[in-house]
């Protein structure tokens, strides 16, 4: 295996759920790059079979800002795991990443232009899910890919599908460019009309029409509500305000008591100057405009005319990209204690799936027999929000209180108009 030495990584186990015996890979620094990389017992060939990817993730301390994802690199001759580095070509990049509130899971693979050589990420589209619960949980999550040679692709969290789609399809941008493109040479003509309406050329202004009528007007039926006074301001100077000593006049200006709200206003409708309150004016038009008629004229909206694309080529068989035979983490994170485990590669489901059982599968039966039981768990929520009680004894106490005295009335009342009955008949109506 080959480290950079920037990024710091343990070989340990879990902090939580921990499987006896078992060591994960664990990225411990923050704000730090981070590469390893391991060869395979030898390189992967994409050709008639399945590619299944498969391996573990826990956000041990949730996840700020950064990625989990593995890169398989490419089989090339100039592959050298001590230089491992974000620019080492790798055909596929696969896992979760998160910044901000953008929680990702990529599947992105480099195709290669059959033309020019030009090698382009191909990136898959978002997961049909929302990911936030299982990036932020600290539970171990399984992640996996699996890639067919007629081109679809499906990827699992948890044995679970959150997306599918094919390589020719489903990806951005496509693999194949379009067969025709824009001329770039053509140009929109100076006396080509897009306008679908125009202003009626022989529409007039009416003669009534006040375009400088207010859009509010003083409501003429209004009447000054009984008890206005006139005479009082809204606010006065606060009678107990004292300038303070260090106040400054030359620096300061001179001191002023702060204004508030006149008492004697408090028990009549309003003080000060009455005044006629606004309205919608009825008369208020606006500024006229001629209404649209249709364009005469109208040509549509120009577009370019279309010509063969000299870039165009047609590749079917996506899938097969180009070899790898190494896989590494080459990653940056706000974040540490990002554990990994159990990294497979194979092309056979019924392996990935034996695999998972005998590692992921006991990881999960841990942390299932480690989650407290409900009661547990409505006392932990409680601890940090207090008021959850009142919401505990609403929901549970009170119903059960309103039932205990309902069958106790109705026991009451058999009792007492049948005194001879017997108390076991009582109780078993």
């Amino acid at each position: 295996m080959s480290l950079m030495p920037l990024g710091k990584w343990e070989v340990e186990p879990l902090k939580e759920n921990k499987v006896p015996g078992d060591l994960g890979l664990v990225l411990k620094s923050r704000a730090k790059h981070h590469a390893i990389a391991a060869l395979l017992n030898r390189p992967f060939v994409f050709k008639d079979k399945p590619l299944i990817v498969q391996y573990e993730v826990n956000f041990q301390n949730g996840i700020d800002c950064g990625g989990a994802y593995i890169k398989l690199l490419s089989d090339s001759e100039d592959l050298d795991l001590d230089q491992f580095h974000d620019r080492t070509p790798y055909s596929i990049m696969f896992g979760p990443d998160k910044c901000g509130e953008d929680y990702k899971l990529h599947f992105i693979f480099r195709h290669k232009n059959p033309l020019n050589g030009d090698v382009e990420e191909k990136h898959s589209k978002r997961a049909d899910v929302d990911l936030k619960k299982i990036y932020t949980d600290k539970k171990t999550h399984l992640y996996t890919l699996f890639l067919n040679p007629d081109n679809s692709y499906e990827i699992f969290v948890d044995q679970s599908s959150v997306s599918r789609g094919s390589l020719l399809t489903d990806v951005v941008p496509p693999v194949n460019p379009p067969k025709e493109v824009d001329d770039p040479k053509d140009s929109k003509p100076e006396d080509w009309d897009e306008r679908a309406k125009i202003p009626d050329p022989e529409a007039v202004k009416p003669d009534d029409w006040d375009e400088d009528a207010p859009a509010k007007v003083p409501d003429p039926d209004a009447v000054k509500p009984d008890g206005w006074l006139d005479d009082e301001p809204e606010f006065v100077s606060e009678p107990t305000a004292e300038k303070p000593d260090d106040w400054d006049e030359e620096m300061d200006g001179e001191w002023e008591a702060p204004q508030v709200p006149n008492p004697a206003c408090s028990a009549a409708p309003g003080c000060g100057e009455w005044k006629l309150p606004m309205i919608n004016n009825p008369q208020y038009k606006g500024k006229w405009k001629a209404p649209l008629i249709d364009n005469p004229n109208y040509q549509g909206v120009w577009s370019p005319r279309k010509i063969a694309n000299p870039d165009y080529f047609e590749d079917l068989h996506p899938f097969s990209m180009e070899s790898f035979r190494a896989v590494g983490l080459e990653l940056w994170s706000m974040t540490s204690d990002i554990y990994f485990d159990n990294f497979i590669i194979t092309s056979e489901k019924e392996v990935a799936d034996r695999w998972a059982a005998d590692s992921w599968g006991l990881k999960k039966l841990v942390a299932s027999a480690n989650e407290p039981g409900v009661l547990s768990q409505l006392a932990l929520a409680a601890e940090e929000r207090p008021w959850l009680w009142v919401v505990y004894i609403l929901t549970v106490g009170l119903p059960i209180g309103l039932a205990v005295l309902f069958c106790c009335k109705r026991k009451k009342k058999k009792i007492i108009a049948q005194p001879s009955v017997r108390w076991r008949y009582a109780l078993s109506m």
